[in-house]
């Protein structure tokens, strides 16, 4: 696995989740924060965190988590399943992911926005049906 590889499955993944209308934003971290700003010194173009990507112990196929904040316009878990289904298509399509290799793609819903946004720590996460 190359970390070229690695880096256009996060981007891929990444642009699948937002596109969704009811994801706010992915997860933002300190690493995240930091690189914003000292943008303006350098302008190092790298994955977002809030998507990881990485090879399960067997060595064969890929596992992604997306870390995303959603609307709470509608049920935060059938957003976290239809995100999920998102960035398994896009993967999918663009051809990074072989369709011969197993993916396992999990969204963690990290916040929400809106009004009565849920309790503070509150989550849900969509994984694929066992």
């Amino acid at each position: 696995m190359t970390s070229a590889a690695v880096h256009e499955i996060q981007a891929a993944a990444a642009q699948a989740a937002l596109a969704h209308p009811q994801v706010a934003a992915l997860q933002p971290t300190l690493a995240d924060r930091l690189t914003a700003a000292a943008a303006s010194l350098h302008a190092a173009s790298r994955p977002p965190a809030a998507v990881r990507v990485h090879r399960p112990p067997t060595g064969t196929g890929w596992h992604v988590e997306v870390r995303c904040i959603v609307h709470r316009d509608r049920r935060i878990l059938d957003t976290a399943r239809q995100v999920r289904e998102s960035v398994r298509a896009a993967l999918t399509a663009t051809g990074f992911v072989n369709a011969a290799e197993s993916l396992t793609v999990t969204v963690t819903v990290t916040g929400v926005l809106g009004e009565g946004a849920g309790r503070p720590g509150e989550s849900a996460t969509a994984s694929p049906p066992s």
